[in-house]
């Protein structure tokens, strides 16, 4: 296995990771270690290109540090990609191998499971590493965290709805959900059993079909998700897919979900707030996942109770960016962005 630095001037570390024998080929970045260690989970896709999967894992990486600050967590921000099919091409070689990659960085990045991943492969992982979160079972264990990553954003499609339209009441609402994967399933759960209507689409067409007989939804094509007549548009697959090409055809006022890195650039978030849609930013509505996660990591004796108040602190966090970007007519990603930086540089003094 070959693991070498690749240069960079955002991050603190970036590793090229391969071992041909087990078909593994992927990244780990580490965009900060200046609250904690770097934690962040791995995600497997088939990404086009390798250029296109190190820009996925730069964006990832800095996008945790920022989602573990608003959290409050004393962790940095990191993450990792591995390039292929999780459905045709995970292996228990393959996931050993990157493991023995995560042990060599000696705890400075932690994982957990992403897209593509669940607790069983972090199990194979942590036969390899001692730097691995979102176990099923052990001391500690803190499982599949997409529960608690789409309680969060359920929480904040509520704040949202009150600071736009000043009730939480979701019964009538229509929320278009993309991304049918762990965390888009348990959110659907929640908004069905709060009286919501949804809108779902996914690659998936099994999933679509079960969403539609389990949770009465509405199914619609891939790329006709945006243009949905909905109150809410919750983006829960890739990030990226707000852009000068998606945001026009939005109807929705609200854009509340679990995707990361969900603006494209930081100029579709003052695009959103130009037409008057209020973004939820990604990075606070979706940090559920790392507060369960972060249980197991820093070995909280009471993890229901952490995981309660640390979701309460971030739906107040939300809150206040939403509050702060209405009083200052500004975009809430900017708000957002800056009061973490804010938050990260006080730390420092």
């Amino acid at each position: 296995m070959t693991v070498t630095a690749v240069a960079s001037s955002t991050h603190e570390e970036i590793y090229r990771v391969e071992e041909a024998s087990a078909g593994l080929l992927g990244f780990i970045a580490i965009h900060s270690t200046h609250l904690g260690p770097a934690a962040g989970g791995l995600r497997m896709r088939p990404y086009a290109s390798e250029a296109e999967a190190l820009t996925d894992v730069e964006r990832l990486s800095e996008g945790m540090t920022y989602k573990n600050a608003a959290a409050g967590l004393p962790l940095g921000g990191g993450k990792a990609v591995i390039i292929g099919d999780p459905a045709t091409q995970k292996t228990p070689e393959l996931l050993r191998a990157f493991a023995r990659a995560i042990q060599s960085l000696d705890g400075r990045y932690i994982t957990a499971e992403d897209m593509g991943m669940s607790p069983a492969d972090m199990g194979v992982m942590a036969e390899e590493t001692a730097f691995v979160a979102g176990l099923a079972d052990g001391d500690f264990a803190s499982g599949d965290p997409s529960p608690i990553t789409a309680r969060g954003i359920f929480n904040a499609i509520r704040t949202a709805r009150v600071h736009k339209h000043g009730s939480s009441v979701l019964a009538g609402v229509t929320v278009a959900v993309q991304g049918l994967g762990h965390v888009g399933w348990h959110l659907c759960r929640f908004l069905h059993e709060a009286g919501a209507g949804v809108v779902v689409t996914d690659i998936d067409p099994d999933r679509v079909e079960k969403a539609v007989a389990e949770f009465g939804a509405r199914a619609v094509p891939l790329e006709q998700i945006y243009a949905v007549e909905a109150d809410v548009f919750a983006p829960c697959a890739v990030g990226g897919i707000l852009n000068e090409v998606t945001i026009p055809q939005l109807k929705a006022d609200i854009v509340a979900g679990g995707a990361n890195n969900q603006l494209a650039t930081a100029a579709d978030g003052e695009a959103l707030h130009r037409r008057g849609i209020l973004y939820a930013p990604d990075f606070v509505a979706n940090g559920g996942g790392i507060i369960n996660v972060a249980t197991e990591i820093l070995r909280i004796s009471d993890p229901q109770g952490f995981v309660a108040e640390k979701l309460e602190a971030l739906d107040a966090t939300m809150a206040a960016i939403l509050n702060q970007a209405k009083a200052e007519n500004a975009a809430p990603d900017a708000v957002a962005v800056a009061a973490v930086q804010a938050k990260m540089a006080q730390r420092a003094a």
